[in-house]
């Protein structure tokens, strides 16, 4: 299977997470993500624009590969957005999401 679906399973056992994500609503959503998500291979080469976290260049390349964008807290990811498209979570939504019309 992708490494990317691999790591957010990894990632949704961590205890950090399992203090807010239940192991069965975790499991339920990798399982739906695998059926819904358009699945792509993984990257073959590396990326153009390395990461001081050579664990994170997997998600860079994957990125240019695809061309998307990839919303993270990670410092390593984020030092890079200068370079690829790389935001947090409020960057996205303040970027992409109106919003709502004042009443």
């Amino acid at each position: 299977p992708p490494q990317l679906l691999e790591e957010l399973e990894r990632a949704l056992a961590y205890p950090k997470i399992r203090k807010r994500v239940a192991p069965d609503e975790a499991n339920a959503f990798c399982s739906w993500l695998r059926s819904a998500a358009e699945v792509v291979e993984d990257p073959g080469a590396p990326p153009s624009v390395r990461s001081r976290d050579p664990d994170d260049d997997h998600l860079i390349a994957l990125a240019e590969q695809q061309r998307a964008l990839l919303v993270s807290g990670d410092d390593h990811l984020l030092e890079l957005a200068d370079r690829i498209p790389v935001f947090t979570a409020a960057e996205l939504l303040d970027r992409f999401v109106p919003e709502p019309p004042a009443r």
